[in-house]
């Protein structure tokens, strides 16, 4: 092994030393760089550096001869098919982001179990030398729709702070069972975890509460058929996990084929059972300026369901960016 010269990229302007090694070499240790820089062996332009240096693009930085350990394993070879699989899934993609349209049942990331999920996919859209895709927010593996990738670190934490200081726009689409009352609102109701692991569940709690966490969406009735299902367009303002599945729940009108939630009411005889809630779309500020904004078609069991009870969804409209 021998000296390597790595360059700072526009993407990791004012990046931590510490934190550009954790990247880039995620098995060396804190301590271990604190023995390189105090020796001299990781320098910056040249110069010796701390640990919590601050980069600036076009800066060289001088990497050791380091120990195998210290590198990641290669990734194995994407299989060519769970890759054509996830490039059928895009719906927009630039140099800075893509948008995928999750199939239901699809998992977002890993946990116990799960062997396929979308994390594990995007090893098959790394570039050649460049960063593996990352997930920006994720969705409930039975909800279906818009999922959004950073090309880049850099690209991944500006829209995750745009998550974070709600500046991106969710739109939902579900079928629940019933018909809420009043036809359209806000939902203002707290939530708590009960339970650990896959059993856990979230349940509506009193404001005050201990765990509770505050959770609010808002709903709109766009179609029904008598008072026995509706189409609802939800917006989530906050982002609790399950937030809009219990916050339905809580109107007297659960998602149709929920898993988890509303019981045998969610299920009925005749439809999918599987979950009828669409990620329909996502209006975000672009990293590049502007904003993008980008709609999901529906997934086979909603249109299944939309035709027996005769809702019209329309055209998927193209993704559209303004400035």
């Amino acid at each position: 092994m021998s000296v390597e010269n790595r360059i700072v990229s526009e993407d990791e302007a004012d990046l931590r030393l510490d934190r550009w090694f954790r990247r880039h070499y995620p098995n060396l240790t804190q301590g271990g760089l604190q023995k390189l820089c105090r020796k001299g062996q990781v320098r910056v332009d040249g110069g010796r550096v701390q640990p919590n240096k601050r980069l600036n693009p076009g800066q060289s930085i001088r990497i050791p001869p380091l120990p195998d350990q210290s590198r990641p394993a290669p990734p194995p070879p994407p299989n060519p098919e769970l890759v054509q699989q996830l490039r059928d899934m895009i719906l927009y993609e630039d140099d800075h982001l893509i948008v995928l349209n999750k199939p239901s049942g699809l998992a977002t990331q890993g946990g116990p179990g799960i062997t396929v999920h979308v994390d594990m996919m995007l090893e098959g859209l790394r570039p050649e030398g460049g960063d593996k895709p990352r997930l920006v927010h994720r969705i409930d593996r039975d909800t279906s729709g818009i999922l959004l990738l950073a090309r880049t670190p850099g690209v991944a934490a500006k829209l995750a702070a745009a998550f974070r200081g709600r500046e991106v726009s969710k739109t939902y689409w579900a079928v629940v069972v019933g018909r809420p009352s009043p036809a359209e609102g806000v939902i203002d109701q707290p939530l708590a975890k009960v339970g650990a692991g896959g059993a856990s569940l979230i349940v509506p709690v009193s404001r005050g509460e201990e765990d509770a966490m505050s959770a609010k969406s808002s709903y709109e009735t766009l179609d029904a058929t008598g008072k026995r299902f509706s189409w609802l367009a939800l917006s989530p303002w906050t982002g609790r996990t399950h937030q809009l599945r219990v916050h339905t729940e809580s109107l007297g009108t659960p998602i149709l084929g929920d898993p988890r939630y509303g019981g045998e009411t969610a299920h009925v005889e005749g439809f999918p059972d599987r979950l009828h809630l669409h990620a329909r779309m996502l209006e975000f500020p672009h990293p590049a300026g502007g904003r993008l904004q980008v709609a999901a078609p529906l997934p086979p069991h909603m249109r299944e369901t939309f035709q027996t009870l005769g809702f019209i969804a329309g055209d998927t409209p193209a993704p559209r960016r303004t400035r």
